[in-house]
């Protein structure tokens, strides 16, 4: 399949619909390929342009895909659209379901033991044609990271999810994964915490309004409120760069 990029704030993001996305992970476990996902949402495109190894971590992904709705709607308004949101954590219910049909094998890290443990109990219940090939939590030390390198790459799973969060899980991808010799690596930030149980996702009305940030404001606003004020106005400053760049080039 050939790749469909828009140049977006200096990075290069599919141009893919969720379907086609899930249409690149089957390829990539029949041909037992590389293909690791990574997703921009605003607060990311921002904190890549403060920290540039964060920004070479996630340009070391294969495809680049818009997590955010914001991330969508900047593509239509710099004239490069995007055709829709590809949210990390609806790839991840995605593979689920495609890999209870095909029989694939799963390794889930990331997230508390708790947690890890619950999501387990879920794809059981869940979907059942899926292998858990195996799991581990997230909080372990840069010493131990070879460790659970070694386990992933003995599971020999077809899908490694990474519910870590920003940076790290970006970093132990772009070290690790050929190592470890899994076809398909996608870091799912959240998305575990979301399975369990333990945060609510945002109703989709909210998210088609792209509002999936504010709902989580709302869960948590003495942790959160301060983050996504400055993020958001960052990525909407970064925009009006981009905007005016734009105008002045078709001018």
């Amino acid at each position: 399949m050939q790749d469909k990029k828009v140049n977006l704030f200096g990075i290069p993001v599919e141009a893919l619909t969720m379907s086609e996305t899930l249409d690149r992970v089957d390829e990539a476990i029949r041909a037992r390929q590389p293909l690791q996902i990574g997703v921009v949402n605003a607060a990311k495109v921002v904190n890549m342009e403060k920290d540039p190894s964060l920004r070479e971590a996630v340009l070391s992904s294969d495809i680049i895909l818009a997590d955010g709705a914001a991330v969508v709607w900047a593509s239509r308004l710099l004239r490069t659209p995007l055709p829709e949101r590809v949210a990390g954590i609806d790839i991840m219910f995605g593979m689920f379901e495609r890999g209870s049909e095909r029989g694939y094998r799963v390794y889930c890290l990331g997230a508390t033991e708790e947690i890890s443990k619950t999501v387990e109990d879920n794809i059981a219940r869940d979907y059942p044609g899926l292998t858990l090939a195996g799991r581990h939590h997230g909080y372990f030390t840069e010493d131990e990271a070879q460790r659970i390198a070694d386990d992933v790459k003995d599971s020999r799973a077809d899908i490694l999810l990474v519910a870590m969060t920003s940076p790290k899980k970006e970093r132990f991808l772009a070290k690790w994964m050929d190592y470890m010799d899994v076809p398909v690596c996608h870091g799912v930030g959240g998305s575990f915490d979301v399975y369990a149980g333990k945060v609510e996702r945002a109703p989709e009305s909210w998210q088609k309004l792209g509002l999936e940030w504010l709902y989580r404001v709302k869960q948590e606003p003495g942790r959160l409120w301060k983050r996504y004020l400055f993020t958001n106005l960052s990525f909407i400053w970064m925009l009006t760069k981009s905007l005016l760049g734009f105008r002045a080039q078709t001018s």
